[in-house]
């Protein structure tokens, strides 16, 4: 019971960490999630039952926070405005394919990241989060959130989308700024084609996930291998996926995680006493 519920602890500590992005929060979520889960522990007869009802609690407690994101929009994200212009693709296009690990050391701090996750909409950062850094499938992120698995889909990619774009702008910002392309690059080639490159954009995910079918991806890659500037762009973009999936978690503070396994365990003794007489 006491690694079962340290397991616990630091699953769901880690996750309302990446989606409150204050500790008091996170920490106040486990305790309210893992307090709650007590009474319920005997009738999970699959850890795989268990997680999913413990990220749905997890899930609605940090949306209800009281410290809630200063930074975060409550619009709808649209793909237009994600979409790179003509000029960011000709910086990006500069410095060739990027690399995941390269992108993930030039980050330097995972706070940076963090904060980028935090500017995101509620909607669009708890799919993000069970996705790319809890590592659910798209069918449990879609039984936790009560959407449908295609509308986890898209919110999904537009969430990868604008923590890219932040991240790219906080490079900018810090004066790594990316170089033009070179002058053997034609105007006709730095200019994406905006029908067929808004139609592509819509499909990057699902073609880094493998989600696509083969018609569509064989499409996606002739145009990929005549638009290089787009090429480098699904490179950044998956670097900032892979630098996602590897962010490393916040620890627990161990003295309080403690004391609290321990009330729980025995609560948990005097439930399964009373189930018994």
């Amino acid at each position: 019971m006491e690694k079962a519920l340290a397991l616990l602890q630091q699953t769901v500590f880690s996750f309302s960490m990446k989606v409150c992005g204050q500790r008091q929060d996170a920490e106040d979520t486990m305790q309210d999630v893992l307090v709650k889960s007590i009474p319920y522990l005997t009738r999970f007869d699959s850890p795989k039952a268990l997680v999913v009802w413990l990220y749905k609690v997890a899930k609605n407690r940090c949306l209800m926070s009281r410290r809630r994101s200063k930074f975060a929009p409550k619009e709808e994200l649209s793909l237009d405005e994600l979409m790179p212009d003509r000029r960011e693709l000709e910086r990006i296009g500069g410095d060739g394919i990027v690399n995941p690990e390269t992108f993930a050391i030039r980050s330097e701090q995972a706070s940076r990241l963090r904060e980028a996750i935090q500017k995101l909409p509620p909607q669009y950062r708890i799919v993000l989060v069970m996705r790319d850094m809890e590592g659910l499938t798209d069918e449990e992120v879609a039984e936790i959130t009560g959407l449908r698995e295609g509308t986890v889909r898209v919110r999904l990619h537009r969430a990868r989308l604008f923590v890219r774009k932040e991240i790219a702008e906080q490079e900018r910002s810090r004066g790594r700024h990316l170089r033009p392309l070179p002058s053997s690059h034609s105007k006709a080639n730095a200019e994406p084609r905006p029908g067929h490159c808004k139609a592509m954009f819509a499909e990057l995910s699902n073609y880094l996930d493998e989600q696509l079918d083969d018609s569509m991806c064989n499409e996606l890659e002739k145009h990929l291998d005549s638009c290089e500037p787009c090429k480098v762009f699904l490179s950044s973009l998956q670097a900032t996926i892979e630098t996602c999936r590897h962010l490393p978690p916040e620890a627990l503070d161990h003295k309080r995680a403690g004391k609290l396994r321990s009330k729980l365990i025995a609560d948990y003794e005097r439930l399964v006493a009373k189930n018994i007489r």
